[in-house]
């Protein structure tokens, strides 16, 4: 029997993406506005530090019952900075959400992809907060899943069923991008769906986590996405 051609990037229907760290350039949003505010509780860190202890105490907030994304800010806030923190303080980190900024490849990209598949964003938020990202993306969207409206965050498998449900797609039809393995590539491809890790800060191949951990793609950015995509599409070798 002859094995079945490997898919391409063109055989799907739609892509999926995570927005924060794959669209939007969220380690400078933190650091941004952590950065003074931990000198001024006295817990000055290096960048590096305050980024792995934000995602650290994220995680674990979103592992509990639910609670909305800007009450997760507030308590990473309040752990980060210390019970001694001026009263606005913990506020500061979710109000900063909306000066997050898309990285320079990612309205570009998104438009070119746009041209060939439907796009969707499925990512761990509030519909508030993400408003004002979404005045910053300029391409079409299918549609948008929130952890707001499925009451989970990833890597629950909620955002991913919905997103087939709002598609009309099976998941194999779907292609998500995404930079992060844990909340993103490893749920998607253990319920079937295409991924891609966008790998922008250049991270060595982690240890696959269960049933599906290891990407079907690698890209550095969004752009060489796009240009693998295009280059499928016109028979370009690239």
């Amino acid at each position: 029997m002859t094995a079945p051609a490997p898919r391409r990037l063109r055989d799907y229907q739609a892509l999926s993406f995570d927005c924060y760290g794959t669209l939007i350039d969220w380690q400078t949003g933190i650091l941004t506005v952590l950065r003074p505010l931990l000198k001024s509780a006295g817990r000055p860190q290096l960048d590096h530090q305050i980024v792995a202890d934000f995602a650290s105490h994220e995680r674990r907030i979103e592992a509990g019952p639910y609670q909305s994304y800007r009450d997760v800010l507030r308590r990473v806030a309040r752990v980060m900075l210390g019970s001694g923190i001026f009263p606005d303080a913990a506020e500061a980190l979710p109000d900063s959400l909306a000066n997050w900024r898309p990285f320079p490849d990612t309205n570009p990209a998104l438009e070119r992809l746009s041209r060939r598949f439907r796009l969707a964003i499925a990512s761990n938020v509030d519909n508030g907060l993400f408003a004002a990202t979404r005045a910053q993306l300029t391409a079409p969207l299918a549609t948008v899943i929130t952890a707001e409206e499925v009451r989970s965050y990833k890597p629950g498998e909620p955002h991913f069923q919905e997103l087939t449900r709002r598609l009309g797609l099976a998941p194999a039809d779907i292609l998500h991008v995404a930079e992060s393995r844990f909340h993103d590539i490893e749920p998607a491809g253990r319920l079937g769906f295409g991924t891609v890790w966008i790998n922008r800060t250049g991270q060595a191949p982690s240890a696959s986590g269960p049933g599906g951990g290891d990407p079907m793609w690698t890209f550095p950015s969004l752009a060489a996405l796009a240009d693998a995509v295009d280059a499928e599409f016109t028979g370009e070798s690239r």
